[in-house]
């Protein structure tokens, strides 16, 4: 059985081990996503990026979610839309941007995203799935792999008959499997024996995700369904120590000073990604991750967790680290 920490191959690129970060919608920009390559994460996934965003030049779409830092590569950026004739544009631009592979979004569940016949409402259209995959292939000339449930609702396992015809019809490189129906959201738990099924029958790596909160369930993944990797999603925020540990790098959960100090490197990054100002409103959802490892009361996250200004987050932390210190 493979290990963890073994290299491994996707698309024509030697990954140096198993274990990938998930793509996070509205947070996995390129310092998410460096933070985790400094953790050891073999491959990191972008947020979801549209691909009508990508073709007509949307500012915000070009200057953020496009953004790939020189250190992070191999990097995968994830598409999502309905059109075939828009996403082979999009693969296109962001083949010139320097994307090393291209993820496609057929499992995202939330309803602005499957309304428009994108995300999770592509399991119930397989023909526009595939047709979706092979404009990217052709558009790209990158490895694209496809990200995608097992089914809409309860009891269906579309999502496996929609990832062979994805890799028979359309050629993609690999399938990120959540082996949840959409209806489900990220609640329930996930159908390994379903991942392991689909992992003996596609001649592709086959990468496992959903329901990973914890170091023993990461492994429990990987072990049951025999995946090529480890997609880390929410489970790895504010705890990227958590690709150290399971790589065997280290032991144990990080100290409060190495906390702190870690938020305070994502703090620059956002200032330098957004700017001070901007960069202030978006860490408000990152510092209760960091709270959470370093064992405080309430009362005294309280002036970080509700940090108006980057300003004031780092007074938080000064004030933080004094008793540390001490």
């Amino acid at each position: 059985m493979a290990k963890l920490d073994e290299q491994w191959t996707l698309g024509g690129h030697v990954l140096p081990n198993r274990l990938v970060l998930a793509p996070l919608a509205g947070i996995g920009n390129w310092f998410i996503r460096l933070q985790a390559k400094r953790h050891g994460a073999g491959l990191c996934v972008s947020e979801m990026v549209s691909s009508f965003g990508v073709k007509h030049g949307d500012r915000k779409t070009h200057s953020e979610y496009l953004r790939i830092h020189a250190d992070e590569h191999p990097v995968s950026m994830q598409l999502f839309g309905h059109d075939p004739e828009v996403m082979r544009a999009a693969a296109a631009t962001v083949a010139e941007r320097g994307a090393d592979l291209i993820d496609i979004n057929m499992g995202c569940p939330v309803r602005k995203v499957a309304k428009t016949g994108a995300g999770a409402s592509l399991l119930d259209d397989p023909d526009r799935a595939v047709a979706l995959a092979r404009a990217a292939i052709e558009g790209s000339g990158l490895p694209v792999t496809v990200k995608l449930r097992s089914g809409l609702r309860a009891g269906e396992t579309s999502g496996v008959e929609v990832a062979r015809r994805l890799v028979e019809d359309a050629g993609v490189a690999g399938i990120a499997f959540h082996p949840r129906h959409a209806d489900q959201q990220h609640k329930g738990t996930p159908d390994y024996d379903l991942a392991a099924a689909l992992v003996d029958q596609l001649p592709v790596p086959v990468l496992i995700s959903g329901g990973i909160s914890s170091d023993e369930r990461a492994l429990e993944a990987f072990e049951r369904t025999g995946a090529a990797a480890v997609m880390l999603a929410r489970g790895s925020l504010g705890n990227p120590w958590r690709f150290e540990r399971l790589l065997g790098r280290r032991d144990g959960e990080p100290g409060p000073e190495e906390v702190l100090a870690e938020l305070l490197w994502v703090i620059e990054r956002a200032e330098e990604h957004l700017g001070v100002q901007r960069a202030g409103g978006w860490l408000r959802k990152a510092y209760p991750w960091y709270v959470e490892r370093l064992g405080i009361t309430k009362a005294q996250a309280a002036p970080l967790v509700t940090a108006p200004t980057t300003e004031a987050a780092r007074a938080a932390i000064g004030a933080l680290s004094d008793p540390v210190a001490a």
